[in-house]
């Protein structure tokens, strides 16, 4: 069996310009100019690792995000899942139906995540529990702060117990003793040799629990290898002092 949870191979992502001019349409004869933003993508998340994905805004993370949660497909090139589970993203919440309570888009989110209303039931409490909303459990979810609905998410996707779980920035929002919270949960899924997959641009946060680092820019592919390696060229990068 592969060591490789997951494997992105020359995969490339584009969209179709929206704003283009006239003239230009004329040039190109009528046709609508492609935007790439993931070009040639080369990289595997082994089993068991913290793999961190780091770029500044508009690298093409945004994108890649969608590649690995499913919601899009690659234009070229191969994503290719060994096993029976896709990542589940854990995000601020994006996903939630704000008329709804807390505790059905609990529900909701569960069965999108492949879970029946008894596997649901049976860590309800775990889940209400973990995301410290109390009463407001019960409130519609418009009427949550984003500390409150990036709480709620965590807590569902981190109670289902997925295989390969992924991360947007939902550890830079909420108070620190959530957040400490929410990483010792991370910690405790890594020691059950669970797959972890972090987006961010935050180098600070990649130093602290990633093991390995893949680097993009523009929707390339600028470097990967571990943390040590990678992350110091970053912070050089992002302060204009590296190339």
């Amino acid at each position: 069996m592969t060591d490789s949870i997951i494997e992105l191979k020359d995969l490339w992502v584009s969209y179709p310009r929206q704003a283009e001019s006239i003239i230009s349409r004329l040039k190109n004869g009528n046709k609508k100019k492609e935007f790439w933003a993931l070009k040639g993508l080369n990289f595997e998340v082994k089993r068991g690792e913290v793999l961190g994905i780091i770029g500044r805004n508009g690298s093409g993370k945004s994108t890649l995000l969608k590649i690995l949660s499913g919601l899009i497909v690659p234009d070229k090139g191969e994503f290719i899942i060994n096993g029976d589970q896709r990542p589940v993203l854990l995000s601020l919440g994006a996903g939630f139906e704000p008329e709804l309570s807390g505790l059905e888009n609990i529900y909701l989110n569960g069965m999108l995540l492949g879970q029946t209303k008894e596997q649901i039931d049976q860590k309800m409490d775990e889940i209400i529990e973990f995301s410290e909303l109390g009463e407001f459990v019960y409130e519609p979810v418009r009427t949550y702060s984003s500390g409150m609905k990036s709480r709620l998410a965590f807590s569902i996707a981190i109670t289902i117990d997925p295989e390969v779980l992924l991360i947007d920035e939902v550890l830079g929002v909420g108070d620190q003793a959530f957040r400490e919270k929410s990483k010792k949960a991370i910690l405790e899924k890594i020691k059950q040799n669970r797959t972890v997959i972090i987006v961010t641009h935050s180098a600070s946060l990649v130093r602290e629990i990633c093991d390995r680092t893949v680097w993009i820019h523009l929707g390339e592919q600028k470097d990967i290898g571990t943390v040590s390696e990678i992350v110091p060229d970053y912070i050089k990068f992002m302060s204009g002092k590296g190339k």
